[in-house]
């Protein structure tokens, strides 16, 4: 089989200056922190500062998750990445007949404004960003984190930090979605809308390949699926009667990074050219941050091992430094043990060692774009863009990402593409080291960390405690007015802070919008 990229397209083993014929280095490349803005989007990137280190956590009760917190912020993380249980982000309540198994196991339980108060309890939310990786309910988690810091005495133009909000690719590859496509798209404007007048320094949605990425999709197909999806959050923020440079600056995007790390870096630099063309030229955005495509990247957690898991240790140093290699804005590493279980907390500190010897100790923060120039990276990345316009452009002939994903386009290319990719693992022709060759007669044994499933039981207690003491009529007459905004025109955030506030639950609002949005029931 000869040589090929993840994207399918013909890899070389020697590059040169035929590969670059046609390629204009102005157009092209320009300078870094100037259009298109393939070298990076600022001009002196990580040699004035690093990227962010981020840590990606989150499990049982919130005041267990405080804890962690708390010891990466010890460590050295700059900004906090919260993960939420799975009735978390469908919309439930712990005590929901829906929600028996699942609290606590994947992320961190949040019910109520009480919770929110212990995941945050001693941390100054004025000093850190924090990034929340909740999407169909979103909005709630933000206005929960909205009354937690006034509670602090932080004023809201204070808070930074960011919120998924990227539903459409739950339609996609994921599958924690709530509402129908529409309706979420209408809740994702209110929230642009009531960000730009609340939270100016939030960034109200990160756009998110990297979901994809994990169910199969090629590097080309991350890049194109994630873009489509961020026109139509353009498009629906643009009906919803904001001007593009009113929320563009705000959008992020999130990226998985693979151990693939020249086509990697190919890939973030063909996205950041792409969206620049695109909100340009197609929305006409003028600002510069407008066209900036900032992004946020986390390691491939599909291709770690649970087979000598210590190996991860050596692919997430590799992925991290494609990542940084390709200009992120900010980084998660995951722990070497994730695909046994929950990091421990020595498993934890090690991801974050990774990004510090990355920056700290070796020579890749000197200079700004390190591969520029390169035939091989400047030839990759034209292969990706091209690839990746071809299924931008497949999308749009489909009536674009709603439509396409309503048709099953994007979620059908995804699996052919992880289906391919197994069968080359289970051939051999794809080297997975401990996996299908490498392997050690018999496994070390490991001790995980695992969640005590007594949570269910506390935060059941808890939620009866809350509903017993809470004004009850003040609560009925505040998600009766959620239901009378979901059914008009106005902003669903304002009366649902108003709700949460009186200390109504996450799934008790998420009730009231879907009595009114109904539920989305898949094709297939």
């Amino acid at each position: 089989m000869s040589a090929q990229t993840e994207s399918g397209t013909p890899f070389k083993a020697v590059y040169g200056p035929e590969d670059l014929a046609d390629f204009d280095p102005d157009l092209a490349l320009g300078e870094p922190g100037h259009y298109p803005y393939t070298r990076g989007i600022h001009e002196s990137m990580y040699t004035a500062r690093p990227w962010t280190m981020r840590q990606y956590a989150g499990f049982g009760t919130a005041t267990e998750s405080n804890a962690r917190y708390r010891q990466l912020i010890a460590q050295g993380t700059a900004g906090l990445s919260v993960a939420f249980d799975l009735p978390t982000q469908m919309g439930y309540d712990s005590d929901a007949p829906i929600a028996a198994g699942e609290v606590g196991k994947v992320g961190v339980a949040i019910d109520s404004i009480e919770d929110m108060r212990e995941l945050f309890a001693g941390i100054p939310l004025a000093e850190v960003s924090t990034s929340m990786t909740i999407n169909a309910p979103a909005a709630v988690l933000l206005l929960l984190y909205q009354l937690v810091a006034e509670e602090q005495g932080v004023p809201p133009a204070k808070l930074s930090g960011t919120i998924q909000n990227d539903v459409l690719k739950e339609y996609i590859a994921r599958g924690t979605y709530i509402f129908p496509p529409t309706a979420s798209l209408r809740l994702v404007g209110d929230t642009f809308g009531y960000c730009r007048d609340h939270l100016p320094r939030w960034n109200t949605i990160s756009i998110s390949g990297y979901h994809m990425a994990e169910a199969g999709a090629t590097p080309a197909q991350e890049i194109a699926f994630t873009l489509t999806n961020g026109i139509a959050y353009v498009e629906a923020a643009l009906a919803a009667g904001l001007a593009v440079d009113d929320f563009a600056p705000r959008l992020s995007f999130f990226f998985v990074s693979r151990t693939t790390l020249l086509e990697e870096v190919a890939k973030f630099r063909a996205a950041r050219r792409i969206w620049a063309q695109l909100m340009r030229d197609h929305f006409g955005a003028r600002q510069e941050k407008s066209m900036m495509l900032r992004f946020h990247c986390q390691t491939a957690g599909v291709q770690l091992t649970a087979q000598q898991p210590e190996v991860n240790l050596v692919r997430v140093a590799v992925q991290a430094l494609a990542a940084v290699l390709g200009g992120t804005q900010s980084l998660h590493t995951n722990s070497f043990d994730e695909a046994i279980a929950l990091p421990t907390p020595k498993a934890a500190r090690l991801a974050l060692r990774t990004q510090q010897v990355l920056a700290y100790e070796t020579d890749v923060t000197k200079t700004v774009d390190p591969f520029a120039g390169s035939y091989a990276i400047e030839s990759l990345t034209n292969d990706v863009e091209a690839e990746s316009r071809r299924l931008m452009e497949a999308v749009a002939e489909r009536g674009g990402a709603v439509a396409a994903i309503e048709q099953g386009f994007q979620k059908t290319e995804i699996e052919r593409a992880a289906y391919q990719l197994a069968r080359q693992i289970d051939a051999g022709e794809r080297v997975v080291v401990g996996v299908n060759r490498f392997r050690l007669d018999k496994e070390a044994s490991y001790e995980p960390l695992q969640v005590d499933p007594a949570i269910e039981v506390t935060q059941a207690t808890r939620l009866a405690e809350l509903r017993a003491s809470r004004d009850q009529v003040a609560v009925d007459v505040a998600l009766e007015e959620i239901r009378a905004a979901a059914r008009g025109t106005g902003n669903v955030l304002v009366p649902i802070k108003e709700a949460l506030r009186l200390r109504t639950t996450v799934g008790e609002v998420c009730d009231a919008l879907r009595d009114v949005w109904g539920v989305y029931k898949p094709r297939t």
